[in-house]
């Protein structure tokens, strides 16, 4: 995910840090100085929906321009015999023979009532 805080603040002449997080105050979103300084020069670590909602409200605009996707960036799942074999108990699974399972009885414990 690429976040884009600084960028669409700029877009609606928004330039400091402090400024947005004032306009936030004004909606009932406290933040702390570290937080808004993180917020606005990298990639937040933890952000509560109730926030995303007062950015999206302060500057006017939807989440998608706050958050971009970036499924590129996302690595592909390694394949691995374990990952592409069948079931116990299927056609090709261990041995290539279809085996019947059998339920065990436990030992130990009562049958319920009839």
């Amino acid at each position: 995910m690429k976040w884009n805080l600084r960028l669409a603040a700029a877009n609606r002449g928004i330039w400091k840090a402090s400024e947005l997080r004032r306009m936030l105050a004004e909606r009932g979103i406290e933040m702390s100085a570290g937080k808004m300084s993180g917020l606005w020069s990298g990639q937040p670590s933890v952000l509560r929906p109730d926030e995303l909602d007062a950015f999206c409200a302060v500057l006017g605009c939807e989440i998608s321009e706050l958050i971009t996707a970036e499924p590129e960036k996302t690595p592909a799942p390694a394949s691995s015999p374990e990952a592409t074999s069948t079931a116990v108990g299927q056609p090709g699974a261990g041995t290539g023979s279809v085996r019947a399972v059998t339920p065990k009885p436990r030992s130990g414990r009562s049958l319920p009532p009839r």
